[in-house]
């Protein structure tokens, strides 16, 4: 943080804050004044006029400080403006302190990182001015600043005012979607996707009878000459017809644990870089976007938050809507309670985001499972740092990822498949992941003969 002329660049409506700082005597200026009464007291107790004298420069130097105070009902404004410039923010502050005031103190956090003081002189003559840098997706308070006044010589100082934070909600980049894995079976009416029931749009089924409701076009005269056996039997070709998907992501917010494992405790914005949240905020998005432009119907649910359940529906307005939800994901502090799994619709497509550092997000995948639902577990942890980190922290992150790899293993043995979603991937490897689990769902629907 410095004091370079103002930054240039888009400008956000800028924050303010007006009150007038409640002032108190600093802790010098009240000894000093304890002081000249001691003496003054006791040289007219005892008849020392040397010590009475010793008195005189400290009451005259209260009386100018005194003389000098800041105005009471003086009020301070503070206004932040924050510029976008790419993957950053710049921001300016400008300080109006009331008449007397001396100094500022301004005390600044940037990404919840460590607090830096700084002291400048009154007036503030120009902004002062630094730069944000967008480290990760969602909700996040940028920038915290806390504003203390001096009066002259520090006799008389001010309570910290509310902090001034500026807060921004940044979107998740979003990777396209080639392949998108459907439900083992299609219940809806209309859509991309062929589905088991006889229609139109989709490719060759079969050849059938002619019965009540078939089109007359559709008759296959080839067929007819083929197959029949008498002058009233016509057979028609029968294509398949479309529907949409049904698709539920599920993402488990509990926890937003970082690459750097050395963070894992203290958990900053602004040192644990990469974090699962990030990576599933880009995940959630990227899926979302994917079926919607598809012309499926895409829900989504926050396992800690009753307030962040977006119901199955399809269209641009519904995946605004889905995109804002994701956006504003962040950790909670709620403990997980539910009872039983949120609500699926029948045969839908199960993502279920998650870091797969506990029990319960294995314990929903399974119950999805069992109930005929397909379930795909993007695995959002992102890969591991190790620098800055004692021999005690790996032992433990090493005992940490058995125990993940054991509930791995215990979810692919149910049928539960795995989609590892890592922020070093590429878009092929990805893409690649995707195609895999697609043909998956092909080759099992070959097996079984339909949908």
């Amino acid at each position: 943080m410095n004091l370079p002329p103002t930054p240039s660049g888009p400008r956000s409506a800028p924050i303010t804050a007006t009150a007038v700082p409640p002032w108190a005597l600093s802790a010098g200026l009240t000894a000093g004044g304890i002081v000249a009464i001691v003496l003054a007291g006791a040289g007219l107790l005892l008849a020392r006029i040397d010590l009475a004298l010793l008195a005189l420069p400290l009451i005259m130097s209260l009386a100018w400080t005194w003389e000098r105070r800041p105005e009471r009902t003086g009020s301070a404004t503070a206004r932040l403006n924050l510029f976008e410039a790419g993957d950053k923010v710049d921001f300016a502050l400008a300080l109006d302190s009331p008449a007397g005031v001396e100094a500022i103190v301004v005390r600044s956090v940037v990404l919840g990182g460590e607090a830096r003081e700084i002291v400048v002189a009154a007036p503030l003559t120009r902004e002062i001015t630094g730069k944000v840098p967008l480290l990760h997706s969602g909700p996040q308070e940028l920038v915290r600043f806390e504003l203390r006044f001096l009066g002259a010589d520090a006799g008389e100082t001010s309570q910290r005012l509310e902090p001034l934070i500026a807060s921004r909600v940044v979107p998740a980049p979003r990777t396209t979607i080639r392949w998108l894995p459907l439900p083992l079976r299609l219940l809806g009416l209309t859509g991309a996707h062929e589905s088991a029931r006889a229609g139109d749009g989709g490719e060759f089924r079969d050849v059938h009878p002619f019965t009540a409701g078939d089109r007359l076009r559709g008759i296959d005269w080839k067929a007819t000459a083929r197959h029949g056996q008498n002058a009233a039997d016509l057979y028609v070709r029968r294509t398949a017809a479309l529907a949409d998907a049904t698709v539920l992501i599920v993402l488990d917010s509990r926890d937003d644990v970082g690459e750097q494992v050395a963070e894992w405790n203290r958990n900053t914005a602004v040192a644990k870089g990469v974090s699962a949240l990030d990576v599933a905020r880009e995940a959630a998005g990227s899926i979302a976007t994917g079926y919607i432009e598809a012309g499926d119907r895409v829900g989504f649910q926050d396992l800690s938050s009753r307030s962040r359940i977006i119901a199955h529906a399809g269209g641009r307005r519904h995946l605004r809507q889905l995109l804002r939800a994701i956006e504003i994901t962040r950790p909670s502090d709620i403990p997980f309670r539910h009872q039983r799994p949120p609500i699926v619709p029948p045969r839908a497509l199960v993502y279920l985001l998650a870091s797969l550092l506990d029990d319960k997000a294995v314990q929903l995948a399974l119950r999805w499972r069992v109930t005929g639902h397909r379930v795909i577990v993007v695995d959002v942890l992102p890969t591991a740092r190790f620098a800055r980190t004692t021999r005690a922290e790996r032992v433990a992150h090493r005992i940490v990822m058995m125990e993940r790899d054991d509930r791995i293993r215990t979810i692919e043995a149910h049928g539960v498949e795995m989609l590892r979603w890592a922020e070093d991937d590429t878009t092929l490897s990805r893409q690649a992941r995707l195609q895999l689990l697609s043909r998956r769902a092909r080759d099992a629907r070959g097996r079984r003969g339909r949908w």
